[in-house]
């Protein structure tokens, strides 16, 4: 997360457009920016199993890291545009990187944005997001700082977000149904889809040439994603 944050403020001061691909170890729980996960989520439980757990600089609800590509883009705003805009230009570049590998890859109709209640963020779409078979296989979030934003979000190779459900406070009873449930790319296609293969179809379908770039260094803020009163301010 603040490798993330240090793409947001070299893109508003530079306007520098970047895009990171990455992958966590160890498995870890995220929370958006402004979830309130003291009343959502069971802290002593997430203890208890051991869990890594960060705040993200971006909104949004619960994710569970585990077998996934992340990805993050951050850009002038001027580059693309509105918030939905630029929520759909990132997918719709996504989306075809997917269709590539042989899933077909959607985006979700425009819809109003979901509430804010406890649950995996792939429980529920606000439309724009990439779906495979109608269920959702991209969960993503942004923010916006000066003239640049940040957008980063999962990509599911395998697994589920079985551990966001198993940590929240309410009970599957109380929980509202969703229309929209997740998948993934590895059940989706029918045979595992790796980190690499996904990774490379992003970078060959992008629309403008991509340099590699050398390792940034963390921003002053670094620290504060690793700390206990950021994660549990909420």
């Amino acid at each position: 997360m603040a490798l993330d944050q240090a793409l947001l403020e070299e893109a508003d001061a530079s306007g520098a457009a970047l895009l990171r691909l990455y992958r966590w170890n160890p498995p870890c729980l995220s929370f958006g920016r402004n979830e309130p996960a003291l009343a959502r989520y069971d802290r002593a439980l997430i203890a208890a199993r051991g869990l890594a757990v960060v705040r993200r600089p971006t909104g949004g609800r619960a994710v569970w890291h585990e077998h996934e590509v992340t990805y993050a883009v951050a850009a002038p705003i001027a580059a693309f545009g509105s918030l939905a805009e630029s929520y759909r230009d990132i997918h719709g570049r996504l989306a075809r990187a997917l269709c590539t590998l042989g899933a077909d890859a959607r985006l979700a109709p425009a819809g109003p944005s979901a509430p804010l209640g406890s649950g995996a963020c792939f429980a529920a779409s606000a439309g724009g997001e990439v779906l495979v078979g109608g269920r959702k296989v991209v969960g993503s979030a942004q923010v916006r700082r000066g003239h640049a934003f940040l957008q980063h979000g999962s990509i599911l190779l395998d697994g589920s977000q079985d551990v966001v459900r198993a940590v929240s406070r309410e009970t599957a009873v109380s929980r509202q149904p969703s229309a929209v449930s997740e998948t993934t790319l590895s059940a989706e296609l029918g045979r595992r889809v790796s980190f690499a293969e996904v990774a490379d179809a992003i970078v060959a379908s992008w629309d403008e040439p991509l340099t590699p770039a050398a390792c940034r260094p963390l921003p002053p803020s670094a620290a504060l994603f690793g700390s206990p009163s950021w994660i549990w301010r909420r």
